[in-house]
């Protein structure tokens, strides 16, 4: 067998090796790789920055075209920004988060607001303030506005219940009738014989 041979056979193993080796890494190795190695490089920016004294978030920016920014800025508007009910304490941060973005800053009524208070506008321990704010017409019709709105929007969720005048009368209000459609959904059928003797009378 040549040199020659002995080379070619030689790679062809490495290679087979290789491809073994491939093969048996899982299915998303290369994006893990990938992964594993922009997060290396991110940490040696981030060190560089700090050794030269830069804010990192202003250097990355520096990297990123126009046309990315503005593909990225359209990909996040795509998403979809309710995610649906998931829990009471989400949907109160929700509610929270969509009423602080409709805040707009009023710096007239702010520099007024800092010149009525004096040094009070800026509160310490030792300071009372309490019952001195006076709302402004403007923050009133803001608030009650916002609360029609939510009173609104609560109204097309929540339909009334039409109501059969044919159906027996077994409830005192309306919570009781809920309460008692509840109880005959899950106990309905268990009861039904023992309902049905006490309206015959026949009930022992």
């Amino acid at each position: 067998m040549t040199f020659g041979q002995n080379e070619a056979r030689k790679l062809n193993h490495q290679e087979v090796a290789e491809e073994d080796k491939r093969l048996k890494l899982p299915a998303n190795w290369e994006a893990k790789k990938a992964r594993l190695e922009w997060e290396v490089a991110v940490d040696e920016k981030k060190k560089d920055c700090a050794a030269n004294g830069e804010n990192y978030d202003r250097v990355k920016l520096l990297d990123i075209s126009a046309d990315d920014a503005a593909r990225w800025e359209r990909k996040k508007k795509k998403k979809n920004p309710d995610p649906g009910f998931s829990g009471y304490a989400e949907a109160q941060l929700r509610q929270y988060q969509r009423l602080t973005k409709q805040i707009k800053p009023d710096m007239d009524g702010y520099e007024k607001q800092r010149e009525l208070c004096g040094e009070d506008f800026h509160p310490t321990s030792n300071t009372l303030i309490h019952g001195s704010h006076v709302p402004t017409k403007e923050g009133i019709d803001r608030m009650v506005e916002d609360v029609e709105k939510q009173i609104e929007k609560r109204a097309k969720y929540s339909r009334r219940r039409a109501y059969n005048d044919d159906s027996d009368i077994d409830y005192i209000n309306e919570r009781n009738a809920k309460f008692n459609k509840k109880a005959e959904r899950f106990y309905g059928k268990y009861t039904a014989e023992i309902k049905q003797n006490l309206e015959r009378g026949t009930a022992v």
